[in-house]
Formats: C-alpha cells, structure tokens, sequence
C-alpha cells in the first residue's frame, strides 16, 4: 500500500483498533462479574451486577457494527480527520453509556442519547460524500472542500451534550 493511500485510511484504523481494545475490556468486565458471581465461567448467573454488566455488553455490541460501517463510510467518502474525531468522541462515550449502566440505568441515557447523535453526524458525512460522487459523476461539480469545511466546522460540535 503506497503512504497516499494509507495516510487516507490511518486515523480510522487508530479509531477501529481503540474501539476494539475496548470491546475486549467489556469482555473482560463481563467475564470477572461472572466469576464473581458464581466461580465458574461465564453464566447469566441472574445476580443485579452481573446483569446490568451483561445488558451493558450486548447493548454495545449490537451497535457496533452500525459505527464501524458509518466511521469508515465517513471517512472514505467524506473525510478522515473528523471521522476519526467523531469516532474518537463515539468510543468515549460508549465508555461513559457502559459505566453508566453498571450504576443505575438512568444513568446511561445520555451516553446513548448521545452516542445516537455521533452515529447520525456519520451517518450524514457518508451520505453528502456519496452525494459530492454523484454530482461529480452526472455533473460534474465537485463540492469536496465545502464538505470537508463544513464537517471539519461541525465536529467540534459534537463536544457539546
């Protein structure tokens, strides 16, 4: 792979491998609450903690797959710094919806609310660079850098709660 090539793709790569350092830490919470539970391997023992530590888990890995689709489609598309920004700010705030959710419930909504909003901002990068493809294709206008600095604008936005 040529370094134009991988200099386009190496912020979502960074993103892609955080967020699975972080899958393999809610494993490794799931698993030690498990154990504590009942000394043996992983059950759904029906304690509270292991439950909430459960719920939390299949919560994170439903969603997922929809936020390395969106990461990456943003970035490829659309643009890789705020993609990976947004990324970046999505996996802290699957953190802070996890921990939440091992307290009490409530306190997990607005990691999700907010978690909801990351995966939209993506979802909205892919879809203006699929569009900016096709006017560059039929029309042959490119509004690349309007869409770069507008995202590039927006992302910062996303600290916001």
């Amino acid at each position: 792979m040529d370094q134009e090539t991988l200099g386009s793709v190496v912020l979502l790569a960074i993103v892609t491998l955080i967020s699975v350092i972080q899958n393999a830490f809610f494993a490794s919470k799931l698993e030690h609450e498990s154990k504590h539970c009942n000394g043996k391997g992983i059950q759904r023992p029906g304690s509270s903690a292991f439950e909430r530590v459960y719920t939390a888990n299949q919560n994170c890995g439903h969603t997922y797959p929809t936020f390395l689709a969106v990461l990456w489609c943003a970035g490829l598309l659309c643009s890789q710094a705020p993609a990976a920004f947004a990324g970046l700010m999505y996996l802290f705030v699957r953190q802070k919806y996890f921990v939440g959710y091992l307290g009490e419930r409530t306190q997990s909504t607005p990691g999700y609310l907010f978690g909801k909003r990351i995966i939209l901002f993506l979802f909205l990068m892919s879809v203006a660079g699929i569009l900016n493809y096709y006017l560059i294709y039929f029309f042959g206008s490119d509004f690349e850098i309007h869409i770069k600095t507008i995202t590039s604008a927006i992302s910062p936005l996303l600290l916001i709660p």
